[in-house]
């Protein structure tokens, strides 16, 4: 703090009455403050942990198995919130039903699903996943990964459809948002929500609606045609992702939703020059507009692209780090402490200007490369554990110097 303005502590103004009122300056230190307590509960078999993310449906915590000690994911909605949403519990109680049929390893998989009638609540327990494609997306240079961790990737998106399409289920949603990771870099295919199961006695895969995310509709869907192949929506958006992961950009945008559809229906496809020619050739052949002319998924599997080996060229985009310094370290611990070794003793204060340097210190953190930490000296990472505070959900518990004017 600048020594002429922390000497300066009362500053007084005039109001339009000539009544004065007096504003103290306080200093970080003095600003203390009291971490929330770690509220054990437990769903079913389930420790809950810390929030994960949140959506318009609900929000995702960690939470603990009791009796296997694996870490999951707990989707948790409440069903007044669910129905102000159009077809909201509809697309929840679909969900539920195809997971429950579904197993395979690039397909999220569902571990129990929880109804709270008194409370209103729904709990799907789903396997635990480090981070998501758009995520890493948004950290990564250019947003875009390099070619071989995109191929990567591609894959096992394209080994999870095809396990889908031969279930009969066309997911209609496929998008970097929607394909999360595990720590040992498994893909996972997940929010089957606007997802359809067709009857497989017809032998035809023709759907009539398609609700998934704009960007990634196909021209059948942006030009409102009645009727037209499931399964080709899906090639059309596994399509857009694979451009948006090599290139960083998409195929068609627009400034609103009827520019968008209508460049979607009409604009020719522009693939970027800098993409090698393989790659682009599986880009027009997944993009095409008519989409009984558009590749199917096993033309796509066995492409020329899809069967390359690509060299690791350029580095990595590894996992994003969380507040934590640490995305795989787990958040029920502190939890399971204060419910198995209580302490009646005060609660710990923290100051403001502890605060701060804790928040610097995590910035500074994310912002070192993996090389970078692993040259760090170890009285750099002892102080780092001394400084392991809570950083977030703060209240206030005093103000010592605070005089009321």
């Amino acid at each position: 703090m600048d020594p002429d303005l922390a000497s300066d502590r009362y500053m007084e103004f005039d109001t339009a009455e000539d009544d004065a009122f007096l504003i103290q300056r306080i200093d970080s230190n003095e600003i203390i403050y009291c971490p929330p307590k770690r509220k054990y509960k437990l769903v079913g078999r389930y420790v809950m942990g810390d929030k994960l993310g949140e959506g318009s449906y609900g929000k995702v915590k960690e939470c603990l198995d009791q009796d296997t000690l694996q870490r999951r994911a707990v989707k948790i909605m409440k069903r007044k919130t669910l129905r102000r949403i159009p077809n909201g519990e509809q697309n929840v109680q679909r969900e539920i039903q195809l997971l429950r049929r579904l197993r395979h390893r690039h397909v999220i998989s569902l571990c129990d699903v929880y109804h709270n009638q008194e409370k209103g609540k729904i709990y799907m327990v789903m396997e635990f996943c480090v981070t998501g494609l758009q995520e890493m997306l948004d950290k990564a240079k250019d947003k875009k990964f390099p070619i071989w961790q995109a191929h990567m990737y591609f894959v096992q998106l394209v080994d999870g459809l095809e396990y889908l399409h031969s279930r009969g289920v066309v997911h209609k949603d496929i998008k970097p948002g929607n394909l999360l990771l595990t720590s040992d870099g498994n893909l996972k295919i997940s929010d089957f929500g606007v997802a359809e199961q067709l009857d497989m006695t017809t032998g035809s895969d023709e759907i009539t609606t398609s609700q998934g995310s704009p960007l990634f509709q196909p021209p059948e869907v942006a030009g409102g045609v009645r009727t037209f192949p499931g399964f080709k929506v899906d090639v059309w958006s596994a399509g857009c992702t694979l451009f948006n992961l090599t290139s960083g950009k998409y195929p068609f945008e627009g400034e609103n939703m009827f520019r968008l559809f209508e460049n979607i229906c009409e604009k020719q496809l522009e693939v970027p020059t800098e993409l090698e020619p393989a790659l682009r050739v599986l880009l027009e052949g997944m993009l095409r507009k008519d989409p009984y002319q558009r590749l199917s998924l096993a033309q796509v599997k066995v492409h020329d692209w899809c069967c390359k080996k690509h060299p690791h060229t350029e580095e990595e985009v590894g996992v994003v780090k969380s507040e934590r310094g640490n995305q795989h370290a787990t958040t029920i611990l502190p939890y399971l402490r204060s419910h198995y070794y209580a302490s009646d003793s005060e609660d710990e204060l923290i100051t403001e200007h502890e605060l701060n340097e804790t928040r610097n210190q995590v910035e500074h953190q994310l912002q070192l490369s993996p090389a970078d930490l692993q040259e760090k000296p170890n009285g750099t990472s002892k102080q780092q554990r001394r400084r392991r505070k809570p950083i977030s959900c703060i209240s206030v518990k005093s103000l010592t110097s605070c005089k009321q004017s």
